[in-house]
């Protein structure tokens, strides 16, 4: 870290703080020191948007179970302002550490509806199987299902002009890692006739390791993220025995050179404690012979997009809505 980058300071309007100090209380009292979560008391504070088809700001929304026995379903956000045949799709992964939170908490509710009214596309939210009650690797089974069943379904959940051959992938924190996983899979296994991968949408991705990073030691006190938060994360979903260098951790772990893995944007912020791994990610892409670009925030933080009173948050979402035009139209030509 450069002496710029320590003399600088974060700052965050009144409002962001507020909520950012209900998020830390919300989910740090919940987390028990023998690695379960109180999930009694995240229900009191775990505010919930019911599906609404009644088109509000331009999108309605609707729910459909893949799975009832793990909970297994997803949310599709529907835009009202579009015309043609061919709007691309989105498959969404929220964020949480692999613990916390849905498609239906508000924060994740109203940035899909952005995506959804802004981008424009189809967005689907997966509701997945979350840790420690469901270690690795449900979450990744569980993104991988979906995207089964949208293959296999999609005359029956998706409207007519929903082109799952304009298909992205995107996530943050550990919805980034979900979503990097699960294109590997799909990547790998080469069965989707309907469904083609053609972005990857990578907003500050949880990944990590068992050394620190500079960022790591030296951001200390930041909004949501620090070292003993995401350690606590990893021991909740990855397998009982394994440290921070297994592969859901690391990417590098696992090649992907010979992999049709698609364009990906990456998405940083300079006072993320998590910047370094991001940035090991993109740099890790790019060696293994892929397209990814970064796009970097350095006066923000982890997670900053989900609050829209923030203007970064609309430069943010013009930004992927530029990326999904660019990769569309690359198929397109």
């Amino acid at each position: 870290m450069t002496t710029e980058d320590k003399q600088k300071k974060l700052r965050i309007p009144f409002k962001t703080r507020i909520a950012i100090a209900f998020l830390n209380t919300f989910t740090d009292n919940a987390q028990r020191s023998d690695g379960s979560i109180n999930r009694r008391l995240l229900r009191l504070f775990d505010f919930r948007a019911p599906p609404n088809p009644k088109p509000i700001n331009s999108v309605s929304t609707s729910d459909f179970v893949v799975d009832p026995s793990r909970d297994l379903w997803f949310r599709l956000f529907t835009p009202h302002v579009v015309s043609g045949d061919r709007v691309p799709v989105v498959v969404f992964f929220h964020g949480g550490g692999f613990a916390f939170l849905s498609p239906n908490a508000h924060p994740y509710d109203g940035v899909c509806r952005r995506f959804a009214r802004k981008l424009p596309a189809y967005v689907v939210s997966v509701n997945y199987r979350l840790a420690p009650e469901h270690r690795y690797p449900a979450q990744y089974d569980d993104g991988y299902d979906v995207v089964r069943f949208l293959e296999e379904n999609r005359g029956e959940v998706l409207p007519a002009n929903a082109d799952l051959s304009r298909c992205l992938f995107a996530g943050d924190s550990a919805g980034g890692n979900i979503a990097h996983n699960v294109a590997i899979r799909v990547c790998r296994e080469r069965c989707f006739a309907a469904v083609r991968l053609v972005g990857m949408i990578s907003i500050q991705p949880f990944f990590g390791g068992e050394e620190r990073t500079e960022a790591e030691k030296s951001l200390v006190g930041m909004p949501l993220v620090s070292p003993e938060r995401t350690d606590w994360c990893w021991r909740a979903m990855l397998p009982e025995g394994a440290n921070r260098d297994h592969e859901a951790a690391k990417p590098s772990a696992v090649d992907i050179s010979g992999l049709d893995y698609p364009d990906t944007m990456v998405v940083v912020a300079g006072f993320d404690p998590l910047k370094d791994w991001q940035r090991s990610y993109f740099e890790w892409l790019k060696l293994s012979g892929k397209r990814a670009t970064l796009v970097e925030y350095p006066n923000m933080f982890h997670a900053f997009y989900i609050f829209p009173e923030l203007p970064e948050a609309g430069q943010l979402i013009q930004q992927i809505k530029d990326f999904v035009e660019e990769r569309v139209a690359s198929i397109s030509s």
